[in-house]
C-alpha cells in the first residue's frame, strides 16, 4: 500500500480516473489528495463506512472529491 498521501489517493481511484489524475502535475495531485484527506476526516458517514470497509470509504471520498473538483 502506498505510504504517501498522493499514492493512497491514487490507489483509491478507479482505474480510469487514476490514469487521468496521474497525468496531472504533481502539485495538482497533491491538492486533490489533500482534499481527499479532508473529506475522509470530516464526513461522519465515511467514518461508519470506514469501519465496515476502509477501501470503500476511501473510494467514496475520492469519488466525491473528483466530482466536486471537476465541476
Amino acid at each position: 500500500m502506498p505510504a504517501d498521501t498522493v499514492g493512497r489517493f491514487l490507489a483509491a481511484l478507479d482505474p480510469e480516473h487514476r490514469k487521468s489524475i496521474s497525468a496531472k502535475p504533481r502539485e495538482e495531485q497533491e491538492q486533490l489528495a489533500a482534499a481527499w484527506e479532508r473529506e475522509l476526516e470530516a464526513d461522519d458517514e465515511l467514518d461508519t463506512l470506514d469501519e465496515l470497509s476502509p477501501p470503500a470509504a476511501e473510494a467514496e471520498a475520492a469519488r466525491r472529491v473528483l466530482e466536486r473538483e471537476t465541476r
